[in-house]
């Protein structure tokens, strides 16, 4: 997967800011008080900027809010679309795919949480949902490979692992801490462990 600060080329404009740095703020807003109520003056005033200023890095709200999304669900495509290329046994496809979408999820914490609270009230917002919704259709279909290739239990429905395993991915934006104890490869050691267990065949494989 592509390093997680590596974002796309930031739309030049007023001296001192940029796009990616003016996003940071924006998703902060967004999350604090819902993107619905998040008025572009607020945006303006927690950035310090005028209101044409805002306008000069962003077209509207809506792309706003897209490009926030994008940073998160990009991010998850890609651990998809990467583990998903190798020839490689579905449990250690599910292994990778778990392990990278915990580094996401503790790197891109805020643009998580944004995502999880969208209400479905615009074409963007749809969209973002019907996405989070292939990626655990993508998950659901890898377990069931699994379960065929016996590595995994088989009486546990594949849709109903894949929902469990995102559920407790997700979790982590209620208390990760990027400056707390816990480093983020040693919590995916601990999600996968944590999925092992719940998931293992009858003969000990598993995604281990």
């Amino acid at each position: 997967m592509a390093a997680l600060d590596v974002a796309p080329a930031a739309r030049r404009g007023r001296p001192g800011y940029d796009q990616n740095s003016m996003l940071e703020v924006i998703v902060e807003v967004f999350v604090d008080r819902g993107y619905d109520a998040s008025s572009l003056d607020t945006i303006a005033k927690r950035l310090g900027l005028s209101k044409s200023a805002v306008y000069h890095h962003f077209t509207s709200k809506a792309e706003m809010l897209e490009i926030a999304l994008e940073r998160v669900l990009g991010e998850l495509e890609r651990v998809f679309d990467d583990a998903e290329a190798l020839d490689l046994p579905a449990v250690e496809r599910i292994r990778r795919i778990i392990s990278e979408a915990v580094l996401v999820a503790c790197a891109r914490q805020q643009y998580l949480v944004l995502l999880l609270r969208l209400h479905g009230n615009s074409d963007v917002e749809l969209n973002a949902m019907a996405r989070r919704r292939e990626l655990t259709a993508r998950l659901s279909r890898i377990f069931e490979a699994a379960r065929a290739e016996g590595g995994a239990r088989d009486d546990i429905d594949p849709a109903l692992a894949a929902r469990l395993t995102f559920g407790l991915v997700n979790s982590l934006v209620e208390w990760y801490r990027p400056d707390g104890p816990d480093e983020p490869a040693a919590l995916a050691d601990t999600v996968l462990a944590f999925v092992r267990s719940g998931m293992l065949a009858a003969d000990g494989r598993g995604p281990r």
